[in-house]
């Protein structure tokens, strides 16, 4: 119930007269408490220096010595243009280098990576570059979906994750990596660790070369047409930016579903009247979609594979969500459908 006494019953009543002073305080939460100054701990607290020293043991002994000693730490002296001769050698010898593949993987996803580890370890022979438009390789396999961590895999993908030694959580039909990031850094580091693979990342590619059959006329595939990603996204406010090549002999597409750089390889084939048109990526089904993608892994037109969420569009297969098994083992039979096909396209772009 509301007071019934009047407003003049508050302390702070209107009046004509002067009020009296009141003291000058601030609110108690502006006021900073009062403030001890740093003091540099130079000792360790008892004990912690021999829990240090047994900790050690993990570590390799030149990492350990540098403990305690870092008032003395300096770099090892260098000049900056060394830095940039380092990179810019290195990377120039590889364009050099790859400028004729032997193989090239288009999409360095789940798909194009598990596919590259399987033909480095089948193939070491033979000289396989990955172009990656984006500059972390990966594509949406760092993350199991909507930002969640934990990647799933529907057996008998797991079969995949032994082979690469990536541990998961076995769940009867179904496998968990307990993070998506530990799979996909495991497959990259061993692919990139094959001296026999080359990553170009931040390429994108902008079109296909071809070779027509004079005889049959039937188009083949028989390289790719690359950019540097950055400058591929400015060809509209910019002026002309020729593009560069890479003769190879089987071009493996695993580009992703449809996007800005999604899809490429596919869509290209439509415009240059390949196919009649493309099947459009139907709704979620994971029971279905999986096996179709892995299942349906093929070498669409004469010198191009065409594997993992790229394949959806050509076929008008479901999309499969946030479970990873196709894409791995859409990757493993991309390769034996190179390596199926390889010699023969050799043979062909020999001629």
């Amino acid at each position: 119930m509301l007071s019934s006494a009047p407003f003049t019953s508050f302390p702070f009543q209107c009046s004509l007269t002067k009020p009296r002073s009141l003291p000058n305080k601030m609110a108690p939460s502006a006021v900073t408490p009062p403030q001890k100054p740093a003091t540099l701990v130079t000792h360790p607290l008892k004990g912690a220096a021999a829990a240090l020293d047994a900790d050690k043991a993990a570590l390799s002994s030149p990492l350990t010595a540098m403990f305690d000693n870092w008032d003395s730490f300096a770099f090892s002296p260098i000049r900056e243009s060394t830095v940039s001769r380092a990179m810019t050698r290195r990377y120039f010898s590889d364009l050099d280098s790859y400028a004729e593949s032997d193989i090239t993987i288009v999409g360095a996803g789940s798909a194009g990576l598990s596919c590259a580890y399987v033909l480095g370890k089948l193939r070491p022979d033979l000289k396989i570059s990955i172009l990656e438009a984006g500059v972390s390789p990966g594509g949406g396999a760092w993350l199991g979906g909507q930002l969640f961590s934990a990647m799933v895999m529907r057996k008998p993908a797991d079969v995949f994750l032994t082979e690469v030694g990536v541990p998961y959580e076995d769940e009867g039909d179904y496998v968990v990596v307990k993070h998506a990031a530990l799979f996909t850094s495991t497959v990259l580091s061993k692919v990139l660790a094959m001296p026999n693979i080359k990553l170009f990342n931040a390429t994108t590619v902008e079109d296909l070369i071809t070779r027509q059959d004079q005889e049959t006329g039937e188009v083949r595939i028989a390289g790719v047409v690359t950019n540097w990603t950055l400058v591929s996204m400015h060809h509209d406010d910019q002026s002309c930016m020729d593009p560069n090549t890479i003769n190879t002999n089987v071009v493996i597409s695993m580009t992703g579903h449809d996007g800005p750089f999604g899809a490429f390889s596919v869509k290209r084939l439509v415009s240059m009247k390949q196919i009649e048109q493309l099947g459009g990526m139907r709704g979620l089904d994971m029971g279905r979609a999986e096996d179709a993608i892995v299942k349906n892994t093929r070498e669409i037109v004469p010198g191009l594979i065409v594997g993992g969420m790229e394949l959806s569009e050509v076929d008008g297969a479901n999309r499969m969500g946030p479970t990873f098994g196709a894409m791995a083992l859409s990757g493993v039979k991309a390769a034996e459908e190179a390596l199926k096909v390889y010699e023969l396209r050799k043979k062909q772009n020999a001629i």
